[in-house]
């Protein structure tokens, strides 16, 4: 970056120009300075004052900014299409640094640094003095009569949102489902299962933690670079929280290491762009740890589900019912659409003869803050909705299989509540091909009756899962395609690659749409808010689907542009005769090569009698929506005295419409069924009784390593699905929703023991062993 002797606009955090400066050096990366977040160390209280006066004294220390510094503007974080209906508005809960403590490790000063051995100095003198309340650790905590709001001035308790959803008639109730139960089939032909079931914290752990650069431009427009899913969201969100125009702010989104929903919020972006406006402009990198990243971003919720259900002895599923209790943390994120998703799924994934009862609650805790993580509430949906599934099953001896093909949502299902319905529809023959795999008739009869300390079992649960966020929010995307001088095409889209091949997939697209081959397809895979269409970003596995109708509809009318160019070259004849075809103009009839695509261009670019630059934008406003589902099967072997859960063998099956690359389906695959045996198995954020995190490093913190990792294997039904612009549906984060409750279910019928607290401990499966006399 080369600025030399060029003038800096100076501006506060309202964006007015304050003064001037003047580089004389170029700007290497010594040059710019560094930022250090100044945590709080107590998880629930009020910051009174900062004693400053030893920090400032460290060699190298630019400036400290507090909470008392700050500008006074409340922003949602949420990485949600904004709402011009108040009402539909993400919570504005969040400041770029806090004097009400909500959580431990919560934002409360910064120390912007020349490096950042000064930066981690200074922040370790700084002394703080609060007015320590008592921390609110879990939901019921949270909830009790009496517990100080955390969020006083938006709520008067704890609670952020209370829903209460039915399948059937409106008012229906799980108690009225008893009672007509009761009247058709008789009580004796009845079972009832009621069961607490448990789901943990987590975190996302993508390899690049969140990093941003900031700077102001000569012009004085704020710009950062940020590792981030949604750059055009992180845009408003900024202008947002420094109460600047969004013009005069600019996002870039370069290649970065992954995300899986964390970066689906607006982190420190707000924060760093403040942070260069108080240092004239200069460059700041804001760079947190591993343990920031794990306490101090975003988790995956933990909720409790309460759960009740009727059947009749013979496998009828009658009715259901859902509490959820969601712990969303310090602050609200995406608030209470992630435990409305669960309770809403939960009751999509079966046919309850008679109905279902929902009622989900999103709590504020001192914890950390939840957000958006691979799945949106569904994983614990269908933990929910799974175990419970195999409890049913266990009680009244019924197979798992033929309950669930029985009683699982028909094709054709529609979500009275919102539409959304199953347009294509494979779910019943991902069961059937999940299960020729496994061989689960055969492994069932041969695990029956076992004894002895070390037994086999095997499992599954099925799924399915919306595509995109259609029509609870809005849907949008925009491409745009330019041909070049050579006949190549370049591709622009708002759409972010985040390491899932998005950019691959969206070549093809244009591949496929234009004639233009493949390899003469370019695609800028970076963003920036000042040139890149627009789209609200990498999230909802709504990409190929919104942005990839974007990007059909985009090289439909580049195609027309073009074949209305190769008409007037050829005097005149008629487009309706023309296609194109691996780079050249054909005619459509006999596929006879006409004209090759560099000629065209050049003709267009440089033609004195019709000059003409074809370029295509369009916008798709997506009006429509599909289910993708699927299943799990896995086979473990349960080793009790030592708690040990080995898989053996494992298989995910998937309908997610039309493959648009198989290779990057499978690998999508893959690393979701990893997601989901740490899930399952090993992984889950805790904290102290006082709200301290206990494990908030790569150490104490159980990802599953490769050599955790069993053989994958993946297998797809590729049915057409008529919404998509291919054919296709949601992949992305349907993967590691099944997971989880498969190997749950797996260990029920190994040892007869159903576990209703995941991730599956060592410690908690011997307890529960010893507890039911097995060891």
């Amino acid at each position: 970056m080369n600025i030399v002797g060029k003038s800096v606009n100076r501006v506060d955090a309202y964006g007015k120009v304050t003064g001037e400066a003047k580089y004389t050096a170029d700007l290497e990366p010594k040059d710019c300075l560094c930022a250090k977040v100044v945590h709080s160390t107590i998880a629930n209280g009020l910051v009174k004052s900062f004693d400053l006066e030893e920090a400032l004294k460290v060699p190298g220390v630019v400036k400290i900014v507090t909470c008392f510094d700050v500008p006074d503007y409340q922003f949602p974080t949420a990485g949600h299409p904004w709402s011009v209906e108040k009402a539909h508005q993400d919570i504005a809960d969040r400041k770029l640094l806090n004097q009400r403590v909500r959580l431990y490790g919560d934002d409360i000063a910064a120390v912007i640094g020349e490096n950042e051995v000064a930066c981690q100095q200074a922040a370790r003198l700084i002394k703080v003095e609060y007015e320590e309340y008592e921390p609110l650790v879990t939901v019921r905590q949270a909830m009790e009569e009496g517990a100080t709001p955390l969020h006083p001035d938006l709520r008067k308790d704890n609670v952020i949102v209370h829903s209460h959803l039915t399948m059937g008639p409106k008012d229906f109730t799980f108690e009225d489902g008893l009672k007509a139960a009761e009247d058709v089939y008789g009580k004796d032909q009845l079972t009832v299962i009621e069961r607490d079931y448990h789901t943990p914290r987590i975190s996302h752990c993508h390899i690049e933690l969140p990093v941003s650069w900031a700077y102001v431009e000569p012009n004085g427009k704020i710009t950062v670079t940020s590792s981030t899913q949604i750059p055009h969201i992180v845009r408003r969100v900024i202008s947002q929280a420094l109460g600047v125009p969004a013009g005069r702010i600019r996002v870039i989104k370069p290649y970065i290491g992954g995300g899986f929903g964390n970066k689906q919020d607006v982190l420190y972006e707000p924060l760093n762009a403040y942070l260069t406006t108080v240092v004239g402009g200069r460059p700041v990198r804001l760079e947190i740890s591993r343990e920031e990243t794990i306490y101090g971003t975003r988790t995956r919720h933990a909720i409790d589900g309460s759960c009740k259900a009727v059947v009749t002895k013979d496998g009828k599923m009658l009715a259901r019912k859902l509490e959820a209790y969601a712990n969303n943390g310090g602050y609200a994120s995406h608030g209470h659409a992630i435990c409305a998703n669960c309770g809403n799924v939960f009751k999509d994934i079966y046919a309850d003869r008679l109905g279902a009862e929902i009622d989900c609650y999103t709590v504020w805790t001192s914890t950390a803050t939840a957000g958006a993580m691979r799945g949106y509430g569904i994983p614990q949906a269908a933990f929910f909705s799974e175990a419970l599934t195999d409890d049913i099953c266990h009680a009244i001896g019924a197979d798992p299989l033929r309950f669930r093909m029985e009683n699982c949502m028909p094709e054709g299902f529609v979500d009275p509540a919102n539409g959304i319905t199953f347009h294509s529809y494979g779910l019943k023959k991902c069961m059937e091909k999940g299960a020729d795999y496994i061989g689960w008739d055969e492994r069932r009869r041969a695990y029956a009756n076992q004894t002895g300390p070390v037994r086999r079992g095997i499992g599954m649960a099925i799924f399915c899962y919306k595509t995109g966020v259609y029509p609870i929010s809005l849907e949008t995307a925009s491409a745009r395609m330019i041909l070049n001088q050579d006949g190549s095409i370049q591709v622009q889209l708002g759409a972010t690659e985040i390491g899932q091949g998005a950019d691959t997939v969206f070549s093809q697209m244009a591949a496929q749409t234009t004639g233009i081959s493949f390899e003469h397809v370019y695609i800028v895979s970076t963003q920036d808010t000042d040139t890149a269409p627009f789209d609200t970003g990498a999230y909802a596995s709504r990409q190929t689907y919104v942005s990839g109708m974007a990007v059909k509809k985009c090289g439909e009318a580049l195609k027309a542009r073009i074949l209305d160019y190769a008409s007037f070259m050829l005097d005149g004849r008629p487009v309706d005769e023309l296609d194109v075809d691996h780079d050249f103009v054909i005619e459509k009839e006999t596929g006879k090569e006409l004209i090759d695509m560099p000629t065209l261009a050049v003709t267009a670019f440089y033609s004195l009698e019709r000059s003409e630059h074809i370029t295509a934008e369009v916008t798709n406003q997506c009006r429509d929506n599909s289910f993708a589902s699927g299943c799990c099967f896995v086979d473990v072997e349960v080793d009790m005295p030592l708690g040990k859960v080995t898989v053996k063998e494992i298989v995910n099956v998937h309908d997610s419409g039309m493959l648009m690359n198989p290779k990057l389906a499978e690998a999508q695959v893959h690393g979701g069924m990893s997601m989901g045996l740490g899930y399952g198995l090993s992984e889950e954020f805790i904290y102290s009784d006082k709200g301290k995190p206990l494990n908030d490093n790569l150490l104490d913190y159980k990802i599953p390593t490769a050599m955790d990792t069993p053989d994958l294997n993946v297998k797809f039904i590729q049915l057409d699905d008529p919404t998509g612009p291919y054919g296709n549906k949601s992949l992305g984060e349907p993967p590691t929703i099944p997971v989880a409750p498969a190997l749950r279910n797996a260990v029920l019928h190994a040892t007869g023991v159903a576990m209703d607290t995941i991730p599956m401990t060592p410690q908690r499966l011997i307890g529960a062993f010893q507890e039911k006399g097995l060891i």
